[in-house]
């Protein structure tokens, strides 16, 4: 269970490390996808942020588990905005926020799973 847990949480950590570097150049995807779903391109700031402080609790949690586990948490949320976000507007093309979301899901279950089982 270790190594699931250490290869989960390295990988969702690059992942929304990176989504939060896109967020913060303006990265053509993301302002499209907010474009998408009609968020304002001004929260981009925020939400990379968001991302960003993911992806460095997930790493902490190494050190501090409950601050890995809130993040993983916030991230999970995260992405459930963000499927909401996409359904609100009827956009049914889901693979990005859908594959977000199993991987943050992913990380979450084996962080609770090596901690607490």
């Amino acid at each position: 269970m270790f190594a699931a847990y250490v290869t989960l949480t390295c990988l969702t950590a690059f992942a929304a490390a990176t989504a939060a570097w896109m967020d913060f150049v303006r990265h053509p995807i993301p302002v499209a996808a907010s474009k998408q779903v009609q968020v304002p391109e001004s929260w981009m700031l925020p939400l990379g942020i968001l991302l960003g402080a993911g992806a460095l609790g997930l790493v902490g949690g190494f050190v501090v588990p409950p601050v890995g586990i809130a993040a993983a948490t916030g991230l999970v949320l995260y992405f459930v905005g963000a499927i909401i976000a996409h359904l609100r507007v009827r956009d049914y093309q889901l693979g990005m926020a859908a594959s977000a979301f199993a991987l943050t899901a992913g990380t979450l279950a084996a962080t609770l799973a090596y901690r607490f089982g």
